[in-house]
């Protein structure tokens, strides 16, 4: 078990990948106390001695700014809010993106901008720590004044109402508050918008979404490599002094490391009676090294959203302000998830352009990749589930955040729809690893007509470990099964 202590630290895609294991906890640094409570009396000390109206702390919410709300329902008014605002449909968030979510609204909480209570952020710290994942619903995020919907669901168990993920169990969360002998969160002026304000949700499917297209890529590589090798290419276009004339450095990325993934390949290194490979081999630095080049991008901005504080208004005690903003707005996630779905899009693209390549019958290799063509169909069908696969990634790559529907009677007339982004994106990944086991499944089929010869040794390594898995095919058989075995394989395999 290891533990995280939630402090200023720059939070890395190292930090919240290890985050994602079930036996991690989390605690707070004395420095985030200290910065959560400083701001919590000094909000508690303006509004005793200052009635001037403050957004979301003496006023409605949205349009109805302009309500005056008397002390005395200061935090009815916050209740209010998070029971108000829980409104998401459709199916519930797997819970490791809502175990992200805890740990994100955590991080943001305690840089002390937000006027919460101790209490408050302690509960968030327990429900992760204790894998208490509140119900999240994929629909009612428009990722502008944050994720209100998806969050007020986070939120609605701290004040016992809602119903939580447990043991494998769904319980409601008086149940929960009741087992572990807390009391509901009693929410103080503030607390309710400091808790729905905010990029949790978009930022807990965008890190998500990193973590798995570093995984992606890494996987692309080597198998596109095994691909190549299995369709007797050429390594020339892989050569250094050919990427070090146009400088791009994914490609440059990408073309150092298949060459180091062949290294040792017998059917690499044979002549070829061929002069040029189709482009889904040959021009594997190009494709996937823009897309490298697009998810370190993108990475960078999902980073730099983890590491800030994403609620309204900000609390700066220091300089006795208390600022209505913007910095809910999900823009830059919305742009960033976008441009991560056309990123690993392209990835599957050519990698079911290989696929068809591989059984195609060319180059002295069977159709299909069966002994048998004829009474055997071999690996016809696996091509096409790559095939719509790759088409629904393409209807997927439509842009989300060029959308934007005015609500909150016009008060919020330009919102991200980073959350659909987010969905989208989530969507596009596993339909990768999809796409990308049906590759391997060929590519090692594909090796067998290729023996004597060996491929790489650390190629054969991944041939050898993926066989205990799916072994090879002699006749046709049901290849559902194969596929699932092979989708879990890409999912899980130590990279």
């Amino acid at each position: 078990m290891s533990t995280h202590t939630v402090s200023s630290a720059p939070l890395t895609l190292t930090d919240l990948r290890s985050l994602l294991s079930e036996s991690a906890t989390i605690n707070l640094s004395k420095e985030s106390v200290d910065k959560i409570k400083r701001c919590r009396e000094y909000l508690d000390q303006k509004i005793a001695k200052d009635s001037n109206p403050v957004y979301g702390i003496n006023t409605g919410f949205g349009s109805l700014y302009n309500k005056h709300i008397p002390g005395a329902d200061l935090e009815r008014l916050q209740d209010n809010l998070v029971k108000s605002h829980a409104c998401g449909m459709g199916p519930v968030i797997p819970d490791e993106i809502v175990r992200l979510m805890l740990f994100l609204k955590v991080q943001s909480l305690s840089y002390g901008y937000s006027g919460v209570q101790l209490e408050t952020v302690q509960r968030l710290v327990d429900f992760f720590n204790n894998k208490i994942y509140p119900k999240v619903y994929e629909m009612g995020s428009l990722g502008a004044s944050g994720d209100l919907s998806p969050l007020a669901h986070l939120s609605l168990p701290l004040i016992g109402l809602g119903e939580v993920r447990a043991e494998g169990k769904e319980y409601p969360s008086a149940d929960i508050l009741r087992k572990f002998g807390w009391q509901p969160i009693h929410l103080k002026a503030k607390e309710g918008l400091a808790l729905l304000n905010g990029t949790q949700f978009m930022a807990a499917f965008g890190t998500w979404c990193a973590i798995h297209a570093q995984r992606l890529l890494t996987l692309a590589n080597r198998i596109g490599a095994l691909s190549l090798d299995v369709f007797d290419g050429r390594i020339e276009p892989f050569d250094a002094d050919v990427h070090s004339i146009r400088p791009q450095q994914g490609q440059a990325k990408v073309a150092q490391e298949v060459r180091q993934l062949l290294a040792g390949s017998e059917l690499i290194a044979r002549p070829k009676k061929h002069v040029q490979d189709p482009y889904s081999f040959r021009c594997i630095p190009q494709v996937h090294g823009a897309s490298l080049d697009a998810i370190e991008y993108c990475t960078s901005v999902f980073l730099a959203e983890v590491n800030g504080v994403t609620d309204n208004p900000n609390v700066f005690p220091e300089r006795d302000a208390i600022i209505s903003a913007g910095n809910f707005h999900g823009q830059p996630l919305a742009l960033a998830l976008d441009f991560l779905c056309i990123a690993l899009a392209e990835l599957g693209s050519i990698s079911e352009r290989r696929t068809y390549q591989l059984i195609s019958g060319a180059r002295e290799l069977p159709n299909y990749l069966v002994a048998n063509p004829g009474i055997n169909s071999g690996l016809m069908m696996p091509q096409y589930t790559a095939a719509a696969l790759v088409s629904q990634n393409k209807q997927l790559c439509t842009p989300a955040s060029v959308d934007s529907i005015v609500s909150s009677n016009g008060q919020e007339d330009h919102v991200s729809m980073g959350a659909n982004a987010a969905l989208k994106a989530h969507r596009v990944v596993k339909n990768v690893y999809g796409i990308l086991a049906v590759e391997l499944i060929t590519a090692a089929q594909g090796l067998q007509f290729r023996r004597p010869l060996k491929s790489a040794p650390v190629l054969e390594d991944l041939v050898h470990t993926f066989r205990s898995t799916v072994p090879f095919m002699e006749t046709d058989r049901l290849l559902h099964d194969d596929l699932v075995k092979a989708e879990v394989f890409c999912t899980n395999l130590p990279l």
